[in-house]
């Protein structure tokens, strides 16, 4: 039994060697050695574990990204195809011209498909990725000569309203937001707070208009002019798309083309929508074929993470770029 009062044994961790034997350095040397070859190679064990973790994650990545989901039913059967267009229209994502073109593609070409229903929801966003589909639509219809069909859910508002008016037929839900036909830019202007600040605004350009839109510049006449005939111009394709997607249907009014958006039941009573109904119902009911299959191609989880670590990547390389020339 040790006495309590002993303090001198030695941490485990340290050489059990007495320093008054014969040889104790060497034995002392041998023993720390190992003690360092055992931590290598316990670090190299973590080392590879999580490679073989990072390889697994990227290898399920990857599956999810090549992978793509079948329709619940079998397309070859005849059914309604769906394409979903949701939240902004822009550039990125899938409320991009690229996305729904290609889902519009693919439902239409289906020998099973006997129409094509856009299912919409969104405030609207860019009016060249509006554009575009709307050309799509059209071009599809007189390919496939099947009909195209709107359903509205909460909204159909400026470039989503842009891309409905190529459809056959436009159907609301009588609470739905239709309409807004206009097109804004926005921005800020600081001068006058940087005046009152004391703050100098620095900025060089080449070409005297360059900087026209920086919110720390003030705006002369001449560019609020101009800005506002761009603006009026894509005002006026927008009002000529919908005149010619519409028809005889529009009972038009001053107001209809000023911006304003109406509910699903007004924009019936003014011939911006054609009836009230639901996907099911028009798949049912105007369709007759009941099977709805979604066409809508959708980025995953692995697409998504895929893009970030693009995007980092680039950043990072940037950021090295400017170091590195800071440096020399």
């Amino acid at each position: 039994m040790q006495d309590p009062q002993d303090n001198t044994s030695a941490p485990a961790s340290t050489p059990s060697v007495a320093p008054t034997q014969p040889g104790w350095e060497r034995q002392a040397l041998e023993q720390l050695a190992f003690a360092a070859l055992r931590e290598q190679q316990t670090a190299r064990r973590w080392k590879n574990g999580l490679r073989v973790a990072w390889l697994v994650f990227l290898s399920v990545l990857f599956w999810q990204a090549f992978s793509f989901n079948t329709p619940t039913t079998n397309p070859s059967l005849p059914h309604t195809a769906m394409v979903s267009i949701r939240g902004e229209i822009g550039s990125e994502g899938e409320g991009s011209a690229e996305n729904v073109m290609a889902a519009m593609r693919n439902a239409l070409e289906d020998s099973g498909s006997q129409a094509l229903v856009l299912l919409i929801n969104s405030p609207g966003g860019s009016p060249v990725q509006a554009g575009l589909i709307n050309d799509e639509i059209r071009r599809l219809k007189a390919l496939h000569n099947k009909p195209i069909y709107v359903v509205v859910e909460e909204s159909c508002a400026s470039a989503a309203y842009y891309i409905a008016a190529a459809a056959d037929k436009i159907y609301v839900d009588k609470a739905s937001i239709v309409g807004s036909i206009g097109v804004l830019m926005d921005g800020f202007g600081f001068t006058g707070l940087m005046d009152k600040l004391g703050i100098e605004r620095r900025l060089m350009t080449a070409g005297a208009n360059k900087g026209f839109l920086d919110p720390f510049s003030p705006q002369t006449e001449a560019q609020r002019k101009h800005a506002q005939a761009m603006l009026d111009q894509i005002h006026g394709q927008f009002i000529e798309v919908v005149k010619k997607g519409r028809g005889d249907r529009l009972k038009e009014t001053p107001e209809m083309f000023s911006g304003l958006f109406w509910s699903g039941q007004q924009a019936v009573d003014m011939g911006l929508a054609d009836a009230l109904g639901s996907l099911d119902g028009v798949a049912r009911d105007v369709v007759k074929s009941p099977d709805v299959v979604d066409y809508t191609q959708k980025e995953n989880v692995a697409e998504r993470l895929a893009k970030r670590f693009g995007a980092a990547v680039g950043e990072g390389a940037v950021h090295a770029l400017r170091m590195g020339s800071s440096l020399r």
